[in-house]
């Protein structure tokens, strides 16, 4: 076994950061909830960028069907705690990383995590802990770092006095509680994210709309493609060094797009713009539900 040095480790990393900025890294603490796709990219490049503490949270575990894209799965972690396996292989890579693992308690201790949390990566998929999520970082003035449901890497910083993605976007959920919220509710807050990605990005151009409809309907699993999902992970780990060392993000509540086949970033459009956008959109909606 080598010896392990943190400052042989995170050497190289100086001259795209100083040393002042490394040891601000060092000091830092982030929350990661969900560790698979794009968290699981994220939560990579936090640890190799010398990132001191990590907590990780995540329900699942491993399936083959998460090795198309999944940095942390592998035939030897199928099967496995996703949380505890990202846990060891982050151990690997660096032993000093101060690491807290959480499965389900999670969510009963989010108060208490976002306290001492400031920055926080959300990569789950789930929309009712996604609003939860949002709402306690209201009120503990944690930075939240996200993506949308979107087949181009994309991310949102959404900071302490920014509208939640529920606000912005038009969630039915808004104003009621967590408890009171049901299936038909959830199925339209994903829609309306569907909406504003296909408004604001030329998302359409690249998927399989078949594919799509069977996605909006309900009856297939989120699409995922190796590039575009560890390509949004670190995007996202960009953006949390961008809070943690006080630099000027690039992103913001609402969020860019990274067109990789047209080599093009994709920024929201003005008002005006967006409503003419809106309009076409959910009427290209409403005919591809229909046919």
């Amino acid at each position: 076994m080598h010896a392990f040095d943190y400052a042989e480790f995170t050497d190289r990393n100086l001259g795209f950061i100083n040393a002042d900025e490394q040891a601000r890294l060092r000091a830092a603490r982030v929350l990661v909830i969900g560790v698979g796709g794009m968290g699981g990219a994220a939560v990579q490049a936090l640890a190799r960028m010398g990132v001191g503490a990590l907590t990780l949270a995540d329900i699942d575990t491993f399936e083959v069907s998460n090795l198309n894209r999944q940095v942390f799965a592998t035939l030897d972690t199928v099967g496995q705690d996703k949380a505890q396996a990202t846990a060891a292989a982050l151990r690997r890579i660096n032993p000093g990383l101060e690491l807290q693992v959480l499965g389900r308690e999670w969510a009963s201790r989010l108060d208490e995590l976002l306290a001492t949390h400031p920055v926080v990566v959300n990569g789950m998929d789930d929309i009712a802990m996604g609003v939860r999520l949002y709402r306690a970082a209201a009120r503990h003035g944690a930075t939240v770092i996200d993506a949308y449901t979107s087949p181009l890497p994309s991310v949102i910083v959404v900071g302490p006095g920014d509208p939640r993605p529920e606000q912005r976007l038009g969630y039915p959920t808004l104003g009621v509680r967590p408890d009171d919220f049901d299936d038909a509710m959830l199925r339209a807050c994903f829609e309306r994210e569907v909406e504003y990605v296909m408004v604001h990005s030329s998302s359409a151009r690249h998927i399989d709309l078949g594919v799509a409809k069977a996605l909006i309907a309900g009856t297939r699993k989120r699409m995922s493609f190796a590039p575009m999902v560890i390509a949004t992970g670190n995007l996202m780990a960009f953006e949390v060094a961008k809070q943690l060392l006080g630099r000027r993000p690039a992103a913001d509540a609402r969020g860019y797009f990274f067109n990789p086949w047209t080599m093009r970033v994709e920024r929201p459009y003005p008002a005006p713009v967006a409503a003419v956008r809106r309009w076409l959109v959910r009427r290209f909606m409403a005919r591809l539900m229909n046919d």
